[in-house]
C-alpha cells in the first residue's frame, strides 16, 4: 500500500544515492514555476549527510535554503537549487524540497491562502510520481488549485482557503498534493518546472451554509446575522448579506448581483 503524500513529504525520506561524493559540489538544477496571476511559491530545501559521510548535523540546520521567503515583494519564478551544501564541515546532499503555493485574493495582509507540494530526491523514486526529462533537460509536474470560500466575523466577511492537488499533464487529478520524485543523479544542470492551473469555479468550504443560485451562491441567514455558523437547516428563503474582501456588501457570491430564483 502506498504511503500518503504527507508522510513522504514530512519524512523527506528517500535515501541519497551512493557515490555522490564524486560529483562536483557546485552542481545544481533550476526550479521554475508557471503559476496563475497573484500566485507565488516558497521553496524550502532540505539536505542530509551525503552517503559515506560519518558526520551529523542538527535537524534545524538541514533547512539550508529558503527561496522566495519574501514572496509578496521579491518573488522570482526561477530558483537555483544546489545539490550539495556544507554545514559545519559536513557534506550534505539534497533530500527534499517543500514547495509552498501561496496566493492572494485581496489587499489586506490576511487575504491569502496556501497549500503545498513537494519534490523528493532519492535512489528509488516513487514510480507513481516519477519525473522524466525531455531532450531539452526539462521536467514538469502539475497541479490544480481551487479556492473555497466562507464568511467570518460579525460582518460576515468573505475569507478563502486554497486547496491544491496533483494532476497529470492532461489535468486529470491523481494523488492529494502536487508531487514529483527523482533520482539524484539525473538533476544536475536540468530544470524542474511546477505548472499550476486554477479551477474556474469556487465552492463553499463548509457544507449547508450557502445555496446555489443563478450567478453564484447565497449565504443562509441561520438563526440571525450574528449566528457565527449560519447553517441553512432546510431554510432556503432567509439569506444574509456578506462583505467582500474589497468592502462591498453583497447578496450573491462571487458576482455581487441580485437574483430571486433559488435552487437548494
Amino acid at each position: 500500500m502506498k504511503r500518503p503524500i504527507q508522510a513522504l513529504v514530512l519524512s523527506g525520506c528517500l535515501a541519497v544515492i551512493a557515490g555522490c561524493s564524486a560529483i562536483e559540489k557546485t552542481d545544481s538544477f533550476t526550479l521554475a514555476a508557471d503559476l496563475p496571476p497573484n500566485f507565488a511559491y516558497v521553496a524550502t530545501v532540505r539536505y542530509k549527510p551525503a552517503v559515506g559521510q560519518t558526520c551529523t548535523v542538527p535537524a534545524k540546520e538541514n533547512k539550508a535554503d529558503v527561496f522566495n521567503r519574501e514572496w509578496r515583494t521579491e518573488y522570482q519564478p526561477n530558483s537555483q537549487i544546489k545539490l550539495y551544501q556544507t554545514v559545519n564541515g559536513c557534506l550534505l546532499a539534497l533530500s527534499s524540497i517543500r514547495v509552498d503555493i501561496n496566493a492572494t485574493y485581496g489587499k489586506d495582509r490576511g487575504d491569502v491562502g496556501g497549500d503545498f507540494g513537494a519534490i523528493l530526491v532519492g535512489q528509488q523514486p516513487n514510480e507513481r510520481y516519477r519525473g522524466t526529462f525531455n531532450a531539452s533537460g526539462e521536467s514538469e509536474f502539475f497541479g490544480r488549485c481551487q479556492w473555497t470560500f466562507r464568511t467570518a466575523g460579525g460582518l460576515r466577511r468573505i475569507v478563502k482557503l486554497l486547496n491544491c492537488r496533483n494532476t497529470d499533464a492532461q489535468d486529470v487529478p491523481f494523488g492529494p498534493k502536487p508531487l514529483v520524485t527523482y533520482n539524484w543523479s539525473e538533476l544536475a544542470g536540468k530544470t524542474v518546472r511546477l505548472k499550476i492551473k486554477l479551477a474556474k469555479e469556487e465552492k463553499p468550504s463548509t457544507g449547508d451554509t450557502w445555496v446555489k443560485v443563478p450567478g453564484g451562491w447565497k449565504r443562509c441567514m441561520g438563526d440571525n446575522f450574528e449566528d457565527r455558523y449560519g447553517f441553512c437547516y432546510g431554510n432556503y428563503k432567509d439569506f444574509s448579506t456578506f462583505r467582500m474582501p474589497d468592502g462591498r456588501i453583497c447578496t450573491i457570491y462571487p458576482g455581487c448581483t441580485e437574483s430571486t430564483e433559488v435552487k437548494p
